[in-house]
């Protein structure tokens, strides 16, 4: 660079280094500043599955939590949720996605449209069922519903699909009945 000629091999070291110094405390930041980010990220998922947690054994008679239990065909399935109401057993799978929602039974996958983005994930209806069968086989005198539910930041603006909730609702619900304020839609125990 022009400018920053000089005679002096002395002074050329000492502004070469002062350059890498200022790099490296530039990119060391960053780096300290993306963690920091990640870390917060993190920690807010965290707090809000501890919250949905704390409300589900607020409002239920038992919970069980990310289990295995054998599917009835020599294999095991994972349960995320499996609650003890006051009217039976309720199996809840949680989906956290953020947009439109566009799904029905009869489709094979879901398509998420939200600002610029567009993807689809697997029905999550058919694992849902396999998960109620599965319980219903461990508590046969018991009844057994499961739902699929949604994070707040989904939206079903073509209708939702049997079996799935927005969570939030479904909390709400749980907490009435726990407290005796009211009892839960009729569609808890058909779907």
């Amino acid at each position: 660079m022009p400018w920053r000629q000089s005679s002096d091999p002395m002074l050329e070291r000492a502004l070469s280094s002062s350059d890498t110094s200022l790099l490296l405390l530039v990119a060391g930041g960053s780096l300290m500043l993306l963690t920091l980010i990640g870390v917060l990220l993190w920690r807010l998922r965290q707090r809000r599955r501890r919250n949905i947690d704390r409300r589900l054994r607020r409002s239920c008679r038992g919970v069980l939590a990310n289990f295995v239990i054998p599917d009835g065909n020599g294999a095991e399935i994972q349960v995320q949720y499996a609650l003890l109401t006051g009217r039976g057993i309720m199996v809840i799978d949680i989906k956290d996605v953020e947009g439109h929602v566009f799904g029905s039974e009869a489709m094979q996958d879901w398509t998420v449209i939200a600002d610029d983005r567009r993807f689809t994930f697997a029905n999550p209806q058919p694992g849902l069922w396999d998960r109620v069968a599965a319980v219903k086989r461990l508590t046969p005198e018991s009844p057994v519903v499961g739902f699929v539910a949604f994070s707040g930041r989904a939206q079903f603006t073509k209708g939702q699909p049997k079996s799935v909730m927005l969570l939030e609702p479904l909390l709400q619900e749980l907490e009435k009945e726990a407290g005796g304020t009211g009892s839960l839609s009729d569609g808890y125990m058909m779907a």
